[in-house]
């Protein structure tokens, strides 16, 4: 078994719960790439901040291919070999059905699938080829990809449908790598948070909807960014082998699915 630290690849990492998850990781011992599409100067920053040595920050637009691979490619010739994907990086733009003209409805469509779903289909399968040729670590893998979802993909996204459906194809996404790769000792999970308080849900939670956000939570309060970054830890680091293929929702009771 190798004693290296393990690299993981955080998208989406310079804000919000990316930022969590990669400060989480950090705090383990993990050496992580930060992510970034357009936030270059809050990764840097994030990458001084992180407890450890040898994380640095790397920009591409996931939503493009090419770049995906790029990102991919750097990463291993800074890094070394990539151990753990967190695929966190996503779009969320308002289009309600009934007030959106069909042009504004195909772009936004276009840019949330190509982010929120081929983005993380492009990395699994570029870390699945590399982590399948990998030498097996005792209790971890050959390498794990966890998937940070919504349970809008559940419960539906009334103003954001392209959101929600892109949130339910990663989950199902998820499933099916994990099938495919269980073979290679390769780990594949995804968690599903709810209203999480970040910066960018401030304008929501303070705003006239507020209240109607709160009252969906039995706790009085929406979910924080370290309930959801440890548990997205706990499935890269310590989930066992027999979770791979399993979603888990993390918030706070205000969407029960059986």
């Amino acid at each position: 078994m190798s004693t290296n630290p393990l690299v993981a690849l955080v998208t989406g990492a310079s804000r919000g719960i990316g930022q969590g998850i990669a400060m989480t990781l950090a705090s383990r011992g993990v050496r992580v790439a930060v992510h970034y599409h357009q936030q270059a100067d809050a990764a840097t920053q994030l990458v001084a901040r992180l407890p450890g040595v040898g994380h640095h920050a790397f920009g591409a637009d996931l939503a493009d291919g090419v770049a995906t691979e790029c990102l991919w490619k750097a990463v291993v010739e800074r890094m070394g070999d990539i151990d753990i994907v967190i695929n966190n990086a996503g779009v969320f733009i308002e289009h309600p059905p009934l007030t959106t003209d069909y042009p504004t409805w195909q772009r936004i469509w276009q840019e949330t699938i190509s982010t929120n779903l081929l983005g993380p289909a492009n990395l699994s399968i570029l870390a699945a080829h590399s982590m399948s040729l990998r030498p097996l670590r005792d209790g971890f893998g050959r390498g794990r990809i966890v998937n940070v979802t919504s349970r809008g993909a559940f419960r539906g996204e009334p103003d954001g449908p392209a959101y929600g459906a892109s949130k339910a194809a990663v989950n199902s996404l998820g499933q099916s790598l994990a099938k495919a790769l269980a073979a290679r000792a390769i780990y594949v999970y995804s968690v599903a948070p709810g209203w999480v308080e970040t910066d960018m849900a401030q304008s929501h939670l303070q705003g006239a909807e507020g209240s109607a956000i709160l009252a969906q939570h039995p706790l009085g309060r929406v979910n924080q960014i370290d309930e959801v970054a440890k548990t997205v830890a706990f499935c890269a680091l310590d989930a066992p082998a027999a979770m791979t293929g399993g979603v888990i929702d993390v918030n706070g009771a205000s969407y029960l699915r059986s």
